[in-house]
């Protein structure tokens, strides 16, 4: 097995500061003493575990939260479910460790080095500053995360090596124990190690000789994977209300990179996603991202939200954003060829519909379909968008219909449109309708402008007249 520990060391901080930049240096408090600081207050001092009293002495303008323990489990559950996508056996070790055993994965995915890189830089896409090792046992890959060694262990044989200098505090065992370590001169684990088993179970309990043992291989470690939920759903509060809905789009893109891993790792797509932002007094504004084909692709996902952005007028400042995700559909990997095609790829033609729509709205782009219908005006049926629908054959047919026959005047009896126009082909008799009260009885000729573009009249024959219809391309 190889295990890889994921630590998130900030995660306190993070969930509080990743939906938005900040200028002012900020900390989380837990009684009264620094959690975690960002590194604005580092720079004028501020450290953990330093009362906020003294951190506010040395840093006035220092902005300071209470804890959010909610807070910081919602974003290491999200953290592993974006982290199945390299392996379905993910466990947590809270409150800021998540686990990854992925032997199983290497091939896939080209190697350990690939999927460190991926699990980084998707880490910091989605605001996480995190420390990772890697060991043959999940506790050791655990410890070394912890103790901020960022050490690739692969063989058991080096274990030992490893974690031997890591500080006795890794253990989390508690104060007094730890307290009492170090008056028996056992600062690191390789300590542990030199110590008689027997006398140190005897006084410092079975469970800490377990502990080193699993760590070190030689008792089994059985952890309890982590199972992802059935629809995806995160969101994050922003640390002050925003006015401007395009400046909503640095938190939105933390969540969409977490939801392309969600669905990654399922193996799935999402036509549709819902988009809630929370205001102070009123409720959520929700804006409906729709898709014409199933995907997973969170850049695709970011310009899709962007142009809904771009055209948005908030009603009320924003205090939190949310992404939700409830219809997961099976969704495929791309199929290669086995030899490069010369030809390039073609055009994706769904998402430029979805991003059509996304900037105009979605009634105002649709497909068109051929009715079996000899009226001109009820030839074609506006449908959902399909590359398909669009291999017309019009024949003396024009592709541009006007919204309501224009009526020509005559000139010597022949009908004028930016001058006399010249009758080229026709007449083409339609008589249909009667049935609906919306009956007519038309002769169609295509004609010729000044121009020498051509244009689609018809005469009436029902009191005569001339009329233009539609427009040749």
């Amino acid at each position: 097995m190889l295990w890889i520990a994921l630590h998130l060391p900030e995660l306190p901080l993070e969930a509080l500061l990743r939906g938005s930049p900040s200028p002012e240096a900020w900390a989380v408090a837990e009684h009264h003493r620094i959690v975690a600081c960002d590194g604005k207050a580092r720079s004028r001092g501020v450290r953990a575990d330093m009362s906020v009293s003294a951190a506010l002495a040395l840093a006035p303008q220092l902005r300071v939260r209470e804890r959010d323990a909610a807070a910081e489990t919602e974003a290491l559950l999200g953290v592993a479910a974006w982290a199945m996508q390299f392996t379905p056996n993910v466990a947590l070790e809270f409150p800021d460790t998540v686990l990854l055993e992925v032997s199983g994965s290497l091939r896939l995915f080209g190697g350990l080095t690939p999927i460190l890189g991926d699990v980084r830089e998707g880490l910091a896409a989605m605001g996480f500053a995190a420390c990772l090792a890697v060991a043959p046992t999940a506790r050791a890959a655990s410890w070394l995360a912890r103790a901020r060694r960022e050490t690739l262990v692969t063989e058991a044989a080096r274990i030992d090596e490893a974690v031997s200098p890591l500080p006795a505090a890794v253990l989390r065992c508690g104060d007094d124990t730890l307290e009492a370590l170090q008056a028996i001169g056992a600062a690191a684990l390789g300590d542990l190690f030199a110590l008689p088993r027997d006398g140190l179970a005897r006084r410092f309990g079975q469970g800490l000789l377990d502990d080193l043992d699993r760590a070190r291989g030689r008792l089994a470690d059985p952890r309890t994977f982590f199972t992802p939920p059935a629809r995806f759903s995160a969101g994050i509060e922003l640390l002050a209300e925003v006015t401007q809905a395009e400046a909503l789009l640095f938190a939105a893109k933390r969540l969409l990179v977490q939801l392309a891993g969600y669905l990654a790792a399922r193996s799935s797509g999402v036509q549709r996603f819902m988009l809630k932002l929370a205001h102070r007094d009123r409720g959520a504004t929700e804006i409906a991202i729709g898709l014409v084909a199933p995907s997973r692709d969170a850049e695709h996902f970011t310009l899709l939200v962007r142009e809904r952005l771009a055209s948005l007028a908030l009603r009320e400042p924003v205090r939190a954003i949310a992404i939700e995700a409830a219809d997961v559909l099976p969704l495929a990997g791309d199929n290669l060829g086995l030899f490069p095609d010369d030809a390039g790829t073609p055009g994706n033609w769904e998402r430029l519909i979805e991003r059509l729509r996304a900037r105009l709205g979605t009634e105002a782009v649709h497909g068109l379909a051929a009715r079996a219908e000899h009226r001109p005006e009820h030839a074609s049926a506006a449908v959902e968008p399909d590359e398909r629908q669009l291999k017309l054959e019009f024949g003396e047919r024009p592709f541009w219909l006007l919204d309501a026959p224009r009526p020509l005047p005559e000139v010597g009896a022949v009908p004028s449109y930016e001058g006399p126009l010249t009758l080229l082909a026709g007449p083409e008799r339609i008589e249909s309708g009667w049935w609906d009260d919306d009956d007519i009885a038309r002769d169609y000729f295509v004609a010729r402008t000044q121009s020498e573009s051509l244009v689609w009249v018809y005469r009436e024959r029902r009191g005569g007249g001339w009329y233009l219809h539609g427009l040749f391309a």
